[in-house]
């Protein structure tokens, strides 16, 4: 009914997970785990939880759902399935597996636990941005584990470790990006990309993109999932699927217009069905290139806004 598993953390130490699964006719009807540092005190609490469940009424009581940070975070991503954006999920996974925050059992969570994942994230060298986009994550996750699972915990307890983090500066939002590319480092990418092309015709035509980008506004997940069946030549129009919304992750489609110059870009490209851009998003963001007067990385993320760039 019982086993412990031994899971090593990203600072090296060794945590054991004892796990209890419980079946009937074949059926799970409850399992249970907690986290330990020592082997023996995972022993100890998987003979002490079995001598319970095995007492009358021990299994109902059990079913009052209990269990760490990690399985919370877990019930999250197996309730929403591929729903969530990428980043999140990443960062979810991130969590569960890598910090001794998803150890912690939720009854027993307390603020300054919060504030000490948010200050390991900041040791590791997360920028305050990085470590509030985590501390989110994570509240989305904890501000309904009591309502959508049972779990016993109270959901001010991530909240009020946020508010301290952020008083520490340890988390902190993002400062606006006010970094525009010059129209010398654009006709320097523009032509670094085209005689890449140029040379392997089988690369990713990055110019061209490049170029749909720029007077399209258009991200790079958007413009990887766009379509000639979602382009309607006649009044300059494309359907883009799923654009970003931060209260609506699927099904937000919205028509847009497209610009001669995007469409111009659209129609370098040889096929003329399925996906005008049919190119993996991270291989789109991966790119770069050297400025070669400066010395400076010019990266493709760079290009933000360029229409007010060019106007």
């Amino acid at each position: 009914m019982g086993s412990i598993v031994e899971r090593k953390r990203k600072d090296g130490t060794v945590s054991y997970r004892a796990q209890i699964l419980i079946k009937s006719k074949g059926r799970i009807v409850h399992q249970e785990s907690s986290t330990f540092d020592r082997l023996t005190t995972a022993k100890a609490w998987l003979k002490r939880r079995e001598k319970e469940l095995a007492t009358p009424g021990g299994l109902d009581a059990a079913r009052r759902k209990s269990g760490s940070v990690g399985d919370v975070i877990e019930d999250y991503l197996k309730a929403t399935g591929g729903e969530i954006g990428r980043t999140k999920s990443q960062v979810l996974r991130k969590i569960r597996n890598d910090f001794a925050i998803s150890d912690i059992p939720c009854d027993e969570l307390k603020p300054s636990d919060v504030t000490s994942f948010a200050r390991a994230l900041a040791k590791g060298g997360a920028a305050p941005s990085t470590v509030q986009n985590y501390l989110s994550h994570l509240n989305a996750v904890l501000s309904i584990a009591r309502t959508a699972w049972n779990y016993e915990m109270d959901r001010n307890v991530a909240l009020d470790g946020i508010t301290a983090a952020r008083h520490l500066k340890l988390a902190a939002k993002s400062k606006s990006r006010t970094r525009r590319p010059t129209l010398d480092e654009i006709e320097r990418l523009i032509i670094h990309f085209s005689e890449t092309y140029a040379r392997d015709s089988r690369s990713l035509p990055m110019h061209v993109v490049m170029t749909f980008a720029m007077f399209s506004s258009r991200r790079q997940d958007e413009i990887t999932r766009i379509t000639w069946e979602d382009f309607h030549e006649p009044d300059m129009t494309q359907l883009v699927r799923d654009m970003k919304h931060p209260g609506q992750k699927k099904g937000n489609d919205v028509m847009c217009e497209t610009p001669p110059e995007a469409i111009r870009a659209m129609k370098l490209q040889r096929h003329r069905m399925g996906k005008i851009f049919p190119y993996n998003s991270d291989t789109v963001s991966s790119l770069e290139v050297t400025h070669k007067s400066c010395g400076k990385l010019i990266h493709p993320q760079d290009l933000v806004l360029l229409q007010k760039t060019l106007m």
